[in-house]
């Protein structure tokens, strides 16, 4: 019985020492073929755990594979995870601008999301036959078509503040055409004219705080209409958060504690539509029906811009730019980290309190950081596609090309005799 029972113990011994002679010869020490669960370890510190570079510029690039050749390449756009259906539509963002014909790019410009460099993107950094004429001394450019005397750009440093310091959605909306259609009876044009609206978003706490930083060393931005539905707030509807010329030098405990400062969720109000909730007037609705209103206006509006772009991503917002008006810049964005906003040190729970008081902007971020990368990530595809579109057609001419060349080489005439032997003959 003992020699029996030590065969059957001798059997699962020999099978584990096969097992592991095997795993050794699949899987020899150093490789990092087998994970078995820990992937995120054998990524290195260099790489996120969804697989994604750690560059906060290429998040959500997609992962590379191999480009297929083949003749009938029309694979459908393969996209990153979202938390959002959005269509093809929502995702195809170009845009037939003209800018020899009465067309206008439109910009928001939402304080302190970068705007002030984007604009300036605009008007100085873009190739045109006709650049802007920036004069030095002078904060405005001639941004005209070429050929004629009118801008092709509704903005800070083309226009001014035509609208309004800051206008938002709601003004601008129903400003700028009043403007435009003025200037386009003074010239007698009847020409259809399109407006493309742009914008720049940040994080949401980044923004607040380089608000309330903005605002400690002395800007008020009192000169804002904040128009709608034909007038400005009255001063009960928009109470003033300080006495005095300015608020300089506010804390940030004071600028939290103001109930009706505008920069708390300043993107979402900026966004959208103010006549769905009777504009400043907080006691046509209460609370919890007006802030789903305004969030969802302002996601609606948001996604159906010409464009839009994000101060944490600034070579995809130039690429992105340039893929859905046709333009391009002649020198590449800058990335900056080091902002005043970045070297403020926060406490945990200030952190969440702010997050707290802008909670719609949150959610707007939220909404808008998807959709931005996955239209970064749709129009990176298309790219790729139409390239290997383009060297398929130039195999094919090379092709028909070759062909040609050997049917001529066949109906030229055979010769029976060459020249040296005909002079030889002679």
């Amino acid at each position: 019985m003992s020699d029996r029972a030590n065969k059957l113990l001798l059997i699962p011994v020999l099978v584990l020492l096969f097992v592991m002679i095997g795993y050794q010869y699949i899987c020899p020490a150093g490789s990092q073929s087998c994970h078995f669960g820990n992937g995120d370890k054998l990524r290195g510190a260099g790489a996120l755990s969804t697989g994604y570079p750690a560059d906060p510029d290429d998040l959500y690039r997609e992962p590379e594979v191999e480009e297929e050749e083949e003749e009938g390449d029309d694979s459908p756009v393969r996209l990153a995870a979202s938390r959002f259906n959005f269509s093809e539509r929502e995702l195809a963002r170009h845009v037939d601008f003209d800018i020899r014909g009465d067309d206008v790019i439109v910009f928001l410009h939402i304080q302190k999301t970068g705007g002030t460099t984007f604009g300036r993107h605009l008007v100085r950094n873009i190739r045109l036959e006709q650049p802007c004429d920036c004069k030095p001394g002078q904060k405005k450019c001639n941004c005209h078509r070429p050929g004629r005397d009118e801008s092709w750009l509704f903005s800070r440093f083309s226009t001014g503040w035509s609208c309004g310091l800051h206008a938002d959605w709601t003004e601008l909306t129903n400003c700028v055409p009043v403007i435009m259609e003025k200037k386009q009876q003074q010239k007698q044009s009847r020409r259809r004219r399109n407006f493309y609206y742009i914008t720049m978003l940040r994080d949401p706490v980044s923004r607040y705080l380089s608000e309330w930083k903005h605002v400690q060393r002395g800007a008020t931005w009192k000169t804002s209409l904040h128009m709608c539905d034909g007038r400005s707030p009255t001063q009960a509807e928009l109470p003033a958060c300080y006495s005095g010329d300015d608020w300089s030098g506010v804390t940030l405990r004071e600028f939290m504690d103001c109930p009706s400062n505008l920069a708390s969720n300043r993107q979402v109000r900026m966004l959208a539509d103010l006549s769905l909730v009777g504009c400043y007037n907080l006691s046509s609705m209460n609370e919890s029906e007006r802030n789903p209103i305004l969030l969802a206006s302002a996601m609606s509006n948001l996604k159906n811009m010409a464009f839009y772009g994000l101060t944490e991503f600034q070579r995809k917002t130039q690429y992105l730019f340039e893929r859905t008006f046709r333009l391009r810049f002649i020198s590449a964005f800058t990335q900056l980290n080091s902002t005043r906003a970045a070297n403020v040190e926060l406490r945990e729970d200030v952190r969440r309190r702010i997050e707290r008081l802008n909670f719609l902007d949150v959610q707007l971020y939220e909404f808008a950081k998807d959709l931005f990368l996955q239209r970064v990530q749709y129009e990176r595809q298309r790219e790729r596609r139409e390239e290997r579109l383009k060297r398929r057609e130039e195999r094919h001419r090379l092709r028909e090309q070759k062909v040609r060349q050997q049917e001529d080489s066949e109906v030229q005439p055979a010769t029976t005799e060459d020249y040296a032997s005909q002079v030889a003959r002679w």
